[in-house]
């Protein structure tokens, strides 16, 4: 089991973030690659002990990529940064290193001239194929002329402020599997390019040849759009503008098997095992807080695959011990490490009847 707080790191490096033990982020950036992994494959298989789960550990994958494609910066007063450790108060900063590289830089840059046009606020960035995406939250009443020639200045894809558009030069959009998808404003999108295609990777794998799948708490269609080259898909998530972008980039791709998106909220109304029949898999993505409704409904069911997926290993846990209750072989777990350098890793169990 983890102790808190972390041991010092037997092959210390040197941290490459000039603002490291003062920003409340990348805590581990003293960690040598031996430590690192050694903790990061710990974080899950603590969890499944604790669950009294015996399974074998895949390696870790790596998925960083070119750095986080998303990341929120808040402005108060004239800082603008992240929040520092342990701590409320604001870390001014000029860049971000783990960001890719049309955010590292520019991020903290673009972010003063909308704090100084509008006061404090917090500032989303997602860089997306066609461009920056800008979504601002904000206390105050704001006149949307000044915000209109900043997004004009600033070159952006798209600015919103608490949910409205304030410009769209373009919609910001992403590739998945065949499919481009626009994304809604304020939409969930994993944190890296690479951890997406290696965890949709994965679940492809997982799924194997099935021919109809569910996919559940399936946001834009990561899985969806790619599972749907081969399979006949239901793919389900209580988010309506996400099942709306998904329906619309079903209809405009070509090459893929039917996909009947819907919106339906998951924890409160879980696919019985009656609705689950017919269904050779089933693939589940939920927030951190887990599936546990839906394990209970896939205990019961007929269904011979499931592929979970999550970003909360206790939670992925709980949830494979009920799954496990009810008839399922953990055939394998694969941890992926999207967020670097954080306390935070991916997990992705295939069961089997």
């Amino acid at each position: 089991m983890l102790q808190f707080p972390l041991p010092e790191p037997t092959d210390r490096i040197e941290p490459f973030c000039p603002y490291f033990g003062v920003c409340g982020g990348c805590t581990l950036q003293h960690y040598g690659p031996p430590d690192y992994l050694a903790l990061k494959t710990e974080l899950v298989a603590s969890a499944l002990r604790s669950a009294h789960i015996e399974a074998s550990l895949s390696p870790l994958l790596e998925a960083h990529g070119d750095g986080r494609r998303r990341a929120t910066l808040h402005a108060r007063g004239k800082a603008v940064g992240y929040m520092q450790a342990r701590s409320h108060e604001l870390l001014d900063i000029t860049a971000c290193p783990i960001l890719v590289p049309s955010l590292a830089a520019r991020k903290p840059a673009m972010a003063r001239p909308i704090a100084a046009t509008i006061g404090d606020c917090d500032v989303a960035f997602t860089a997306t194929d066609t461009g920056l995406d800008v979504a601002i939250a904000s206390d105050r009443k704001l006149k949307p002329e000044k915000l209109t020639l900043l997004a004009q200045r600033l070159q952006l894809a798209r600015m919103s402020v608490n949910g409205e558009i304030v410009l769209q030069a373009r919609a910001p959009a992403v590739r998945m599997g065949k499919a481009v998808v626009e994304l809604p404003i304020s939409s969930f999108l994993q944190a890296t390019t690479m951890a997406e295609q290696t965890l949709a990777k994965l679940v492809t794998e997982g799924v194997g040849p099935a021919k109809s799948v569910a996919d559940l708490f399936c946001g834009l269609g990561p899985f969806t759009l790619r599972l749907a080259e081969t399979a006949r898909i239901f793919a389900a998530d209580a988010d309506k503008s996400a099942i709306v972008a998904l329906q619309n980039a079903v209809k405009h791709t070509q090459g893929l098997k039917p996909v009947n998106a819907m919106m339906r909220d998951l924890f409160r109304e879980p696919l019985v095992a009656s609705e689950l029949k017919g269904y050779d898999a089933v693939v589940f993505d939920p927030p951190r807080a887990g599936a546990e409704a839906q394990a209970r409904e896939l205990a019961k069911s007929t269904v011979k695959t499931v592929v979970a997926v999550s970003c909360e290993p206790r939670t992925f846990a709980r949830d494979a011990a009920i799954l496990i209750a009810g008839g399922y072989r953990l055939e394998s777990v694969t941890p992926v490490d999207q967020f670097a350098w954080s306390m935070h890793v991916e997990v992705v169990g295939v069961f089997r009847r």
